[in-house]
């Protein structure tokens, strides 16, 4: 009666042993292609940690005031400088555009790759029927798991942090890039096409400029989450406000982890504000247009 009551505990499949040896023989067959995907991620990463680490602060803070006026006022450039100002005097500067440069590269490489899927995706049903159960799995796995498998295939670091981070943020961009373009008003299409408009000229001319407020949402949400992936990739040895955090937490220094923790927290709300400005000030100069 017992193996009818309790089958689990007489009968199971070995899939992690499975999963494991997937793996190891995957990582032995591709490791040359993976290295030379690598290479150009860790170029870009390292030309942007340079080029936001040799700034000074002082012209960074200025750069980003003057851009917030342009984009919505004083309000907005207000409260870029408090935000960087805080960063800065809280002597977390370094450690800031450290993170800030791994989230640039990794949103890059998200619209890279994110937005022509998402067109793709878009433009046939076929394509998103398969498309949706992986970004459906992709968007429900812990943040955690994705750590496993890149460090296995790509060791650990900053690169590999901005690859887990990419993995981690492209689903809502691939969604709302989707979402968008089908959105956009139908007859609107049907008039590019009666006037002799190819269907390149529909997508660049009218579909994705219409749809540009929805894509800009999805580029925010995309940002947040690389974002709130700091903390987690720290612990792959990523650099930034995330180490901060991740040391704190294991020295139970709760000042380095409050200066970690409330980094983020205003890098988030800065990047936060100057996206939807940028999406305020675009659909604007639409209705102006």
């Amino acid at each position: 009666m017992d193996p009818l009551l309790n089958p689990f505990d007489y009968f199971t499949v070995p899939f992690g042993d499975w999963a494991e040896a997937s793996l190891d023989r995957f990582v032995g067959f591709a490791r040359p292609t993976l290295v030379a995907a690598k290479m150009p991620v860790q170029s870009f990463l390292e030309f942007v940690q340079q080029a936001l680490l040799a700034m000074p602060p002082s012209l960074g803070i200025i750069g980003l005031v003057i851009l917030g006026y342009l984009l919505s006022g004083w309000r907005l450039a207000l409260t870029g400088f408090v935000c960087l100002t805080m960063i800065g005097l809280m002597g977390a500067w370094s450690a800031a555009m450290t993170t800030l440069s791994i989230v640039i590269a990794a949103v890059v490489i998200c619209v890279i790759i994110g937005l022509p899927l998402g067109i793709l995706a878009a433009r046939s049903d076929r394509f998103f029927r398969v498309l949706r159960p992986i970004l459906d799995l992709m968007q429900t796995i812990p943040s955690f798991v994705y750590l496993v498998p890149v460090v296995m295939l790509f060791g650990i670091g900053d690169t590999p942090g901005v690859i887990v981070t990419c993995l981690f943020a492209v689903a809502p961009l691939i969604r709302l890039t989707n979402l968008g373009i089908r959105e956009v008003r139908g007859d609107l299409v049907e008039a590019a096409r009666a006037f002799g408009a190819s269907e390149i000229h529909i997508l660049f001319g009218v579909q994705l400029p219409l749809a540009r407020p929805t894509l800009l949402a999805g580029l925010n949400q995309t940002v947040l989450l690389s974002l709130s992936m700091a903390v987690v990739a720290s612990m792959i040895s990523v650099a930034g406000l995330g180490r901060l955090v991740l040391e704190g937490i294991g020295r139970l220094d709760f000042g380095s982890a409050t200066v970690g923790g409330f980094g983020i927290v205003l890098t988030a709300i800065t990047v936060d504000r100057y996206v939807q400005a940028l999406g305020a000030s675009t659909r604007t100069k639409q209705s102006a247009g």
